[in-house]
Protein backbone atom coordinates (compact mmCIF):
# COMPACT_ATOMS: atom_id res chain seq x y z
CA UNK A 1 0.00 0.00 0.00
CA UNK A 2 1.27 3.45 -1.19
CA UNK A 3 1.48 6.14 1.35
CA UNK A 4 -1.23 8.84 1.66
CA UNK A 5 -3.00 11.27 3.77
CA UNK A 6 -6.61 12.01 5.21
CA UNK A 7 -7.62 15.42 6.46
CA UNK A 8 -10.74 16.26 7.74
CA UNK A 9 -12.12 18.61 10.30
CA UNK A 10 -13.56 18.06 13.46
CA UNK A 11 -17.76 16.94 11.99
CA UNK A 12 -20.70 17.69 14.79
CA UNK A 13 -23.23 16.25 12.63
CA UNK A 14 -26.75 15.73 13.48
CA UNK A 15 -30.45 17.51 13.45
CA UNK A 16 -29.99 21.06 15.92
CA UNK A 17 -26.43 20.83 15.44
CA UNK A 18 -26.37 24.35 14.55
CA UNK A 19 -26.94 24.98 18.30
CA UNK A 20 -23.11 23.86 19.33
CA UNK A 21 -21.91 27.12 16.76
CA UNK A 22 -21.19 29.16 20.53
CA UNK A 23 -19.32 26.06 22.16
CA UNK A 24 -17.77 25.10 19.01
CA UNK A 25 -16.48 28.71 18.66
CA UNK A 26 -15.34 29.32 21.93
CA UNK A 27 -13.08 26.05 22.20
CA UNK A 28 -11.61 27.48 19.41
CA UNK A 29 -10.28 30.15 21.16
CA UNK A 30 -12.83 33.00 19.66
CA UNK A 31 -13.15 36.39 21.44
CA UNK A 32 -15.05 38.01 18.19
CA UNK A 33 -15.79 35.94 14.87
CA UNK A 34 -15.99 37.55 11.63
CA UNK A 35 -19.20 35.35 9.91
CA UNK A 36 -19.14 35.05 6.49
CA UNK A 37 -22.81 34.82 4.69
CA UNK A 38 -25.07 35.77 2.08
CA UNK A 39 -28.29 37.57 2.02
CA UNK A 40 -30.35 34.35 0.70
CA UNK A 41 -29.19 32.13 3.89
CA UNK A 42 -29.59 35.38 5.84
CA UNK A 43 -33.72 35.75 4.42
CA UNK A 44 -33.68 32.04 5.55
CA UNK A 45 -32.91 33.30 9.36
CA UNK A 46 -29.81 30.89 9.54
CA UNK A 47 -27.50 34.10 10.28
CA UNK A 48 -29.88 35.16 13.08
CA UNK A 49 -29.93 31.66 14.55
CA UNK A 50 -25.95 31.58 14.53
CA UNK A 51 -25.80 34.84 15.89
CA UNK A 52 -28.11 34.16 18.58
CA UNK A 53 -26.12 30.99 19.86
CA UNK A 54 -22.99 33.55 19.23
CA UNK A 55 -24.15 35.97 21.95
CA UNK A 56 -25.04 32.87 24.49
CA UNK A 57 -21.18 31.92 24.67
CA UNK A 58 -20.21 36.03 25.09
CA UNK A 59 -18.65 36.49 21.63
CA UNK A 60 -18.59 39.76 19.63
CA UNK A 61 -19.03 39.47 15.63
CA UNK A 62 -19.01 40.77 12.46
CA UNK A 63 -20.95 40.14 9.79
CA UNK A 64 -19.82 39.87 5.88
CA UNK A 65 -22.45 39.19 2.95
CA UNK A 66 -21.40 41.36 0.52
CA UNK A 67 -20.70 38.34 -1.88
CA UNK A 68 -22.35 36.49 -5.17
CA UNK A 69 -23.45 32.77 -5.76
CA UNK A 70 -19.57 32.52 -7.63
CA UNK A 71 -17.41 34.30 -5.45
CA UNK A 72 -15.18 37.07 -6.91
CA UNK A 73 -11.77 37.97 -6.19
CA UNK A 74 -12.56 42.15 -5.08
CA UNK A 75 -15.20 40.15 -2.80
CA UNK A 76 -12.25 38.68 -0.98
CA UNK A 77 -10.14 41.47 -0.96
CA UNK A 78 -13.31 43.23 0.33
CA UNK A 79 -13.80 40.69 2.99
CA UNK A 80 -10.03 40.38 4.75
CA UNK A 81 -10.10 44.32 5.05
CA UNK A 82 -12.98 44.32 6.86
CA UNK A 83 -11.67 41.58 9.24
CA UNK A 84 -8.22 42.92 9.51
CA UNK A 85 -10.35 46.05 10.59
CA UNK A 86 -13.00 44.66 12.96
CA UNK A 87 -10.20 43.12 14.71
CA UNK A 88 -11.82 39.80 15.05
CA UNK A 89 -9.74 36.71 15.84
CA UNK A 90 -12.16 33.36 14.27
CA UNK A 91 -14.11 32.96 11.14
CA UNK A 92 -16.89 31.24 11.19
CA UNK A 93 -18.89 30.95 7.92
CA UNK A 94 -22.74 30.01 7.38
CA UNK A 95 -23.56 28.92 4.28
CA UNK A 96 -22.77 26.39 1.10
CA UNK A 97 -19.41 26.85 -1.37
CA UNK A 98 -20.32 30.03 -1.61
CA UNK A 99 -20.07 31.62 1.81
CA UNK A 100 -17.35 29.19 2.90
CA UNK A 101 -15.07 29.69 -0.13
CA UNK A 102 -14.96 33.48 0.65
CA UNK A 103 -14.27 32.60 4.23
CA UNK A 104 -11.20 30.92 3.52
CA UNK A 105 -9.83 33.14 0.86
CA UNK A 106 -10.58 36.02 3.42
CA UNK A 107 -8.45 33.90 6.24
CA UNK A 108 -6.02 33.09 3.64
CA UNK A 109 -5.05 36.93 2.66
CA UNK A 110 -5.64 38.32 6.38
CA UNK A 111 -2.62 36.25 7.49
CA UNK A 112 -0.55 35.62 3.99
CA UNK A 113 -1.39 38.93 1.94
CA UNK A 114 -1.14 39.49 -1.15
CA UNK A 115 -3.79 39.36 -3.36
CA UNK A 116 -5.77 35.50 -3.83
CA UNK A 117 -4.76 35.31 -7.45
CA UNK A 118 -1.54 34.77 -5.62
CA UNK A 119 -2.67 31.40 -4.08
CA UNK A 120 -4.20 29.87 -7.23
CA UNK A 121 -3.26 26.42 -7.27
CA UNK A 122 -1.11 23.95 -4.70
CA UNK A 123 0.20 24.38 -1.30
CA UNK A 124 1.05 27.86 -1.55
CA UNK A 125 -0.36 29.27 1.79
CA UNK A 126 2.67 29.02 4.09
CA UNK A 127 1.52 31.06 7.16
CA UNK A 128 -1.19 29.94 9.55
CA UNK A 129 -4.56 30.97 9.15
CA UNK A 130 -7.93 32.22 11.72
CA UNK A 131 -9.40 29.43 13.74
CA UNK A 132 -12.13 28.68 10.92
CA UNK A 133 -15.97 27.14 11.86
CA UNK A 134 -17.87 26.09 8.76
CA UNK A 135 -21.86 25.71 8.86
CA UNK A 136 -23.24 24.52 5.72
CA UNK A 137 -26.63 25.29 4.45
CA UNK A 138 -26.72 22.69 1.30
CA UNK A 139 -26.33 19.09 0.56
CA UNK A 140 -23.76 19.74 -2.02
CA UNK A 141 -20.79 22.16 -2.09
CA UNK A 142 -19.10 20.03 0.77
CA UNK A 143 -16.29 23.27 1.02
CA UNK A 144 -16.97 22.76 5.03
CA UNK A 145 -15.05 19.93 5.18
CA UNK A 146 -12.19 20.41 2.23
CA UNK A 147 -9.12 21.71 1.44
CA UNK A 148 -10.78 23.45 -1.70
CA UNK A 149 -11.44 27.17 -2.15
CA UNK A 150 -12.51 28.10 -5.46
CA UNK A 151 -12.79 32.00 -6.19
CA UNK A 152 -14.07 34.19 -9.90
CA UNK A 153 -10.80 36.10 -11.23
CA UNK A 154 -12.87 38.67 -13.04
CA UNK A 155 -10.37 39.62 -15.16
CA UNK A 156 -9.60 36.11 -16.66
CA UNK A 157 -13.15 35.28 -15.92
CA UNK A 158 -12.70 31.89 -14.76
CA UNK A 159 -12.65 30.02 -11.75
CA UNK A 160 -9.39 29.70 -9.82
CA UNK A 161 -8.41 26.17 -8.03
CA UNK A 162 -6.93 26.71 -4.26
CA UNK A 163 -5.99 23.94 -3.04
CA UNK A 164 -4.21 23.80 0.76
CA UNK A 165 -4.29 21.61 3.75
CA UNK A 166 -4.65 24.98 5.62
CA UNK A 167 -7.61 25.38 4.01
CA UNK A 168 -9.77 22.81 6.14
CA UNK A 169 -12.18 24.16 8.54
CA UNK A 170 -10.95 23.58 12.05
CA UNK A 171 -15.04 22.36 12.64
CA UNK A 172 -17.73 21.57 10.69
CA UNK A 173 -21.76 21.59 11.51
CA UNK A 174 -23.87 19.95 9.50
CA UNK A 175 -27.15 19.93 10.25
CA UNK A 176 -30.00 18.53 8.07
CA UNK A 177 -32.96 21.09 9.47
CA UNK A 178 -31.71 23.77 7.89
CA UNK A 179 -32.05 21.81 4.33
CA UNK A 180 -35.99 22.36 4.39
CA UNK A 181 -35.34 26.27 3.18
CA UNK A 182 -33.77 25.36 0.26
CA UNK A 183 -35.62 25.34 -2.95
CA UNK A 184 -36.46 22.22 -5.11
CA UNK A 185 -34.22 23.52 -8.12
CA UNK A 186 -31.11 24.27 -5.37
CA UNK A 187 -31.62 21.11 -3.43
CA UNK A 188 -31.46 19.82 -7.12
CA UNK A 189 -28.48 21.24 -8.25
CA UNK A 190 -26.63 20.79 -5.04
CA UNK A 191 -27.53 17.25 -4.71
CA UNK A 192 -25.82 16.77 -8.48
CA UNK A 193 -22.50 18.73 -7.15
CA UNK A 194 -22.68 15.58 -4.74
CA UNK A 195 -22.92 13.35 -6.60
CA UNK A 196 -19.92 14.82 -8.61
CA UNK A 197 -17.95 14.68 -6.24
CA UNK A 198 -18.33 11.45 -4.97
CA UNK A 199 -18.02 9.56 -8.78
CA UNK A 200 -14.89 12.06 -9.99
CA UNK A 201 -12.64 11.32 -6.65
CA UNK A 202 -13.73 7.36 -7.07
CA UNK A 203 -12.45 7.33 -10.12
CA UNK A 204 -9.77 10.42 -9.23
CA UNK A 205 -5.68 9.00 -9.84
CA UNK A 206 -5.07 9.99 -6.39
CA UNK A 207 -8.11 7.73 -4.74
CA UNK A 208 -7.15 5.40 -1.97
CA UNK A 209 -9.11 3.06 0.06
CA UNK A 210 -9.77 5.42 2.43
CA UNK A 211 -11.89 7.94 -0.01
CA UNK A 212 -13.34 5.13 -2.07
CA UNK A 213 -15.30 3.65 0.82
CA UNK A 214 -16.89 7.34 1.38
CA UNK A 215 -17.46 8.18 -2.13
CA UNK A 216 -19.40 4.84 -2.80
CA UNK A 217 -21.58 4.93 0.34
CA UNK A 218 -21.97 8.80 -0.92
CA UNK A 219 -23.30 7.13 -4.34
CA UNK A 220 -25.58 4.82 -3.04
CA UNK A 221 -27.05 7.68 -0.70
CA UNK A 222 -27.85 10.38 -3.47
CA UNK A 223 -29.01 7.41 -6.08
CA UNK A 224 -31.48 6.28 -2.95
CA UNK A 225 -32.75 10.19 -1.51
CA UNK A 226 -31.85 12.79 -3.83
CA UNK A 227 -34.82 12.82 -5.86
CA UNK A 228 -37.44 12.45 -3.04
CA UNK A 229 -35.30 15.32 -1.48
CA UNK A 230 -36.22 17.64 -4.48
CA UNK A 231 -39.66 15.94 -4.25
CA UNK A 232 -40.32 17.36 -0.50
CA UNK A 233 -38.86 20.44 1.84
CA UNK A 234 -39.99 18.72 4.89
CA UNK A 235 -38.97 14.67 3.63
CA UNK A 236 -36.43 15.00 6.61
CA UNK A 237 -35.14 11.16 6.07
CA UNK A 238 -34.39 12.20 2.35
CA UNK A 239 -32.72 15.86 3.80
CA UNK A 240 -30.67 13.65 6.50
CA UNK A 241 -29.27 10.99 4.41
CA UNK A 242 -28.26 13.81 1.75
CA UNK A 243 -26.53 15.45 4.39
CA UNK A 244 -24.63 12.41 5.31
CA UNK A 245 -24.19 11.86 1.05
CA UNK A 246 -22.68 15.60 0.98
CA UNK A 247 -20.32 14.83 4.20
CA UNK A 248 -19.25 11.84 2.42
CA UNK A 249 -18.62 13.04 -1.05
CA UNK A 250 -16.86 15.55 0.28
CA UNK A 251 -14.26 13.63 3.02
CA UNK A 252 -13.55 11.93 -0.60
CA UNK A 253 -13.00 14.71 -2.86
CA UNK A 254 -11.04 16.73 -0.71
CA UNK A 255 -8.31 14.21 -0.30
CA UNK A 256 -8.43 12.00 -3.62
CA UNK A 257 -9.15 15.38 -5.38
CA UNK A 258 -11.24 14.86 -8.77
CA UNK A 259 -11.55 15.39 -12.56
CA UNK A 260 -12.83 16.51 -15.81
CA UNK A 261 -15.82 17.54 -15.48
CA UNK A 262 -14.81 20.20 -12.63
CA UNK A 263 -11.70 21.35 -14.72
CA UNK A 264 -14.68 22.48 -17.33
CA UNK A 265 -17.08 23.45 -15.40
CA UNK A 266 -14.72 26.16 -13.54
CA UNK A 267 -14.42 27.33 -16.63
CA UNK A 268 -17.82 27.47 -17.71
CA UNK A 269 -19.29 29.38 -14.33
CA UNK A 270 -16.50 32.15 -14.15
CA UNK A 271 -17.62 32.74 -17.86
CA UNK A 272 -20.92 32.30 -17.33
CA UNK A 273 -21.75 32.96 -13.59
CA UNK A 274 -23.69 30.01 -13.66
CA UNK A 275 -24.74 27.59 -10.66
CA UNK A 276 -21.84 25.29 -10.31
CA UNK A 277 -24.41 22.21 -9.64
CA UNK A 278 -26.67 22.62 -12.92
CA UNK A 279 -22.77 23.09 -14.68
CA UNK A 280 -22.14 20.09 -13.42
CA UNK A 281 -25.63 18.02 -14.60
CA UNK A 282 -25.01 19.29 -17.58
CA UNK A 283 -21.13 18.10 -18.07
CA UNK A 284 -21.06 15.24 -15.84
CA UNK A 285 -22.33 12.42 -18.39
CA UNK A 286 -20.20 13.33 -20.99
CA UNK A 287 -16.86 13.20 -18.88
CA UNK A 288 -18.05 9.69 -17.73
CA UNK A 289 -18.66 8.65 -20.76
CA UNK A 290 -14.99 9.83 -22.02
CA UNK A 291 -13.57 8.68 -18.93
CA UNK A 292 -15.34 5.02 -19.09
CA UNK A 293 -12.13 3.53 -20.85
CA UNK A 294 -9.63 4.33 -18.53
CA UNK A 295 -10.95 2.75 -15.34
CA UNK A 296 -14.28 0.63 -16.42
CA UNK A 297 -14.18 -2.06 -13.53
CA UNK A 298 -15.05 0.98 -11.37
CA UNK A 299 -17.92 2.28 -13.43
CA UNK A 300 -18.73 -1.03 -12.67
CA UNK A 301 -18.98 -0.28 -9.01
CA UNK A 302 -20.57 2.89 -9.82
CA UNK A 303 -23.57 1.42 -11.30
CA UNK A 304 -24.18 -0.56 -8.69
CA UNK A 305 -24.36 1.73 -6.07
CA UNK A 306 -27.04 4.05 -8.47
CA UNK A 307 -28.48 0.73 -7.72
CA UNK A 308 -28.71 -0.60 -11.10
CA UNK A 309 -28.66 -4.37 -11.58
CA UNK A 310 -25.56 -4.97 -13.15
CA UNK A 311 -25.70 -9.16 -12.06
CA UNK A 312 -24.52 -11.26 -15.43
CA UNK A 313 -23.42 -8.09 -17.35
CA UNK A 314 -19.83 -7.35 -19.15
CA UNK A 315 -17.78 -4.96 -17.02
CA UNK A 316 -18.03 -2.90 -20.39
CA UNK A 317 -21.62 -3.59 -20.33
CA UNK A 318 -22.34 -2.49 -16.77
CA UNK A 319 -20.36 0.61 -16.78
CA UNK A 320 -22.39 2.05 -19.40
CA UNK A 321 -25.05 1.32 -16.82
CA UNK A 322 -23.32 3.31 -14.35
CA UNK A 323 -23.58 6.34 -17.36
CA UNK A 324 -27.04 6.16 -18.03
CA UNK A 325 -28.22 5.65 -14.53
CA UNK A 326 -26.55 9.49 -14.19
CA UNK A 327 -28.38 10.66 -17.15
CA UNK A 328 -31.83 9.11 -15.90
CA UNK A 329 -31.18 10.84 -12.19
CA UNK A 330 -30.56 14.29 -13.65
CA UNK A 331 -33.18 14.63 -16.16
CA UNK A 332 -35.99 13.25 -13.28
CA UNK A 333 -34.84 16.08 -10.96
CA UNK A 334 -35.16 18.78 -13.76
CA UNK A 335 -31.58 19.45 -14.14
CA UNK A 336 -28.58 18.87 -17.69
CA UNK A 337 -30.25 21.15 -20.05
CA UNK A 338 -27.43 21.77 -22.63
CA UNK A 339 -24.69 24.47 -22.50
CA UNK A 340 -26.11 26.52 -25.23
CA UNK A 341 -29.19 27.49 -23.47
CA UNK A 342 -27.14 29.22 -20.71
CA UNK A 343 -25.16 31.32 -23.34
CA UNK A 344 -22.58 29.40 -24.01
CA UNK A 345 -21.04 29.75 -27.90
CA UNK A 346 -18.83 27.96 -29.72
CA UNK A 347 -16.39 30.77 -29.94
CA UNK A 348 -15.45 30.71 -26.16
CA UNK A 349 -14.88 26.77 -26.36
CA UNK A 350 -10.65 27.81 -27.46
CA UNK A 351 -10.38 29.82 -24.04
CA UNK A 352 -12.88 27.85 -21.76
CA UNK A 353 -10.59 24.65 -23.38
CA UNK A 354 -6.87 26.33 -22.63
CA UNK A 355 -7.93 26.84 -19.07
CA UNK A 356 -9.25 23.83 -18.40
CA UNK A 357 -6.13 21.75 -18.85
CA UNK A 358 -4.61 24.14 -16.69
CA UNK A 359 -7.39 23.87 -13.72
CA UNK A 360 -5.30 21.52 -10.96
CA UNK A 361 -9.20 19.22 -11.00
CA UNK A 362 -7.35 17.41 -14.07
CA UNK A 363 -4.00 16.27 -12.95
CA UNK A 364 -6.07 13.38 -11.56
CA UNK A 365 -8.26 12.44 -13.75
CA UNK A 366 -8.47 9.26 -14.63
CA UNK A 367 -7.79 9.75 -18.54
CA UNK A 368 -5.28 11.72 -20.20
CA UNK A 369 -7.05 14.87 -21.56
CA UNK A 370 -5.37 17.09 -23.94
CA UNK A 371 -6.99 20.74 -24.86
CA UNK A 372 -8.03 18.97 -28.04
CA UNK A 373 -10.32 16.34 -25.75
CA UNK A 374 -11.82 19.08 -23.72
CA UNK A 375 -12.74 20.77 -26.40
CA UNK A 376 -14.56 18.09 -28.00
CA UNK A 377 -15.93 17.38 -24.60
CA UNK A 378 -17.50 21.28 -24.69
CA UNK A 379 -18.63 20.44 -28.18
CA UNK A 380 -20.31 17.66 -27.05
CA UNK A 381 -22.30 19.46 -24.02
CA UNK A 382 -22.89 22.74 -26.07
Amino acid sequence: MNISKFVSPEIILGMGAISQVGESAVRLGANKVFLVSDEGVINAGWVEETLGYLKAAGLQYEVFSNITSNPKDNEVTEGAARYLESGCDAIISVGGGSPTDVAKAVAILATNGGTIQDYEGVNKVHRPLPPMLAITTTAGSGSELTQFAIVVDRQRKLKMTIISKSLVPDIAIIDPVVLQTKSARLTAATGIDALSHSIESFVSLAATPLTEIHALNAIKLISQNLRESVASRTNMEAKKNMAVASLQAALSFSNAILGATHAMVHQIDGLLDTHHGESNARVLPYVMEFNMISCPYKFKQIAAALGEDVTGLSTRAAAEKAISAVRCLVKDIGLGKGLAEVGLKEEHIPTLSRNAVKDACLITNPRDADENDIAELFHQVL
